[in-house]
């Protein structure tokens, strides 16, 4: 199976213009997320999509492969079908790598392409345990719950399940709650097919676009990461990165 690893990446970024190309200790943002992504062994090969043709002249700069792309995008996932269709379904997996977080773990995109070894698999993603008050109740902290067969059977902002019957202080030591870790992975004639979907009702209510897959019948695989890399979203948050 040939795999292809996609790192989005747009210049205009509202709260940070130009963060692909900002400076972290020697190497630029989306230098270090593509060095990254060739970590993994799963993948065949890795591309960066980008609109914008500085980034182009750069990743050229670093022998990277990149492929100009439209402006027009809404999303990551659109630009990553974008990419499929010029390159004419020569591979039959897509991860769609994100582009602001310059310290991905490799393992964590051979996780998402070992999901592929089901076949019932359309679209992958990756779940994190929660492990605090903060993060059970945090909005912005998306929750998913799974079946026996590790499938999403639903997202939410809000804290699902609810535990009837028992005080929220106690809701994490009676259940495992599991929040989504964004990066995802798809066949390449599913990723085609989510591009064309209209927005569902699901995610106008929630504003999350994986809801889409779930009432259009596509089968989530999760894998459960230990993992939580940092992303870039402001200036401010490169004081978070430190280096040993």
């Amino acid at each position: 199976m040939k795999i292809l690893g996609i790192i989005p990446s747009r210049y205009g970024s509202t709260r940070f213009p130009g963060k692909p190309l900002v400076d972290i200790n020697g190497k630029t943002m989306i230098q270090r997320v593509y060095e990254q992504a060739q970590q993994a062994g799963h993948l065949t090969d890795v591309v960066v999509a980008t609109d914008d043709t500085r980034i182009v002249e750069h990743v050229k700069s670093f022998n990277g492969k990149v492929i100009l792309t439209s402006s027009n995008h809404e999303s990551g996932t659109d630009r990553c079908a974008e990419v499929v269709r010029q390159l004419d379904d020569e591979f039959q997996v897509v991860i769609n790598i994100q582009g602001d977080e310059p310290f991905i773990d490799p393992n964590q995109i051979n996780q998402l392409c070992q999901c592929f070894d089901d076949e019932k698999t359309d679209i992958a993603t990756l779940i994190k345990k929660v492990d605090n008050q903060e993060e059970l109740f945090n909005p912005n902290k998306p929750k998913v719950i799974i079946d026996g067969n590790n499938f999403a059977l639903l997202f939410s902002r809000a804290t699902i399940p609810y535990l009837k019957g028992w005080d929220k202080d106690l809701w994490l030591s009676k259940y495992t709650f599991y929040k989504h870790i964004g990066i995802y992975g798809y066949r390449t004639p599913v990723l085609k097919k989510i591009a064309q979907l209209p927005v569902s009702n699901l995610e106008k209510a929630e504003g999350l676009e994986q809801l889409r897959w779930l009432e259009n019948e596509l089968n989530v695989k999760v894998a459960i990461t230990s993992h939580e890399a940092i992303s870039i979203d402001t200036p401010e948050d490169l004081e978070k990165i430190t280096f040993k």
